[in-house]
């Protein structure tokens, strides 16, 4: 099993900057942790949850949404077994709840329906 825990959420002015985090615990993720790739999804009221940024754990290959492209930047870090959203010049359609997510397996993936392992999720609101 793996457990996720995200933080970093809050309230933000749009043009600033947020930074979340999502710690990966769990016998199989310590043991297996270069066989996952991890995701940040986004959930607005009304919408369906939707991709925002991907990693693979062991080449840190990263793939970005259209809409965050060059404003957000995933990153991980091996020794905390935690993944970081770098999120600057935040935009009131940013607003949502952001997800952190783990599938076992090297390849990256857009799709929610791919991930096997979901947190429970920190509410980020940009205000105009």
């Amino acid at each position: 099993q793996v457990q996720l825990v995200e933080s970093g959420g809050g309230l933000v002015q749009a043009g600033g900057s947020l930074r979340l985090s999502c710690a990966a615990s769990g016998r199989t993720f310590s043991s297996y942790a270069f066989s996952y790739a991890m995701g940040w999804f986004r959930q607005a009221p009304g919408k369906e949850r939707e991709s925002v940024a991907v990693i693979n754990w062991s080449a840190g290959s990263t793939g970005y949404a259209d809409s965050v492209k060059g404003r957000f930047t995933i990153s991980r870090d091996n020794a905390k077994n935690t993944v970081y959203l770098q999120m600057n010049s935040l935009k009131p359609e940013d607003t949502a709840v952001y997800y952190c997510a783990a599938r076992r397996s090297y390849g990256l993936a857009y799709d929610p329906r791919s991930y096997d392992y979901w947190g429970q999720g920190t509410q980020v609101t940009v205000s105009s």
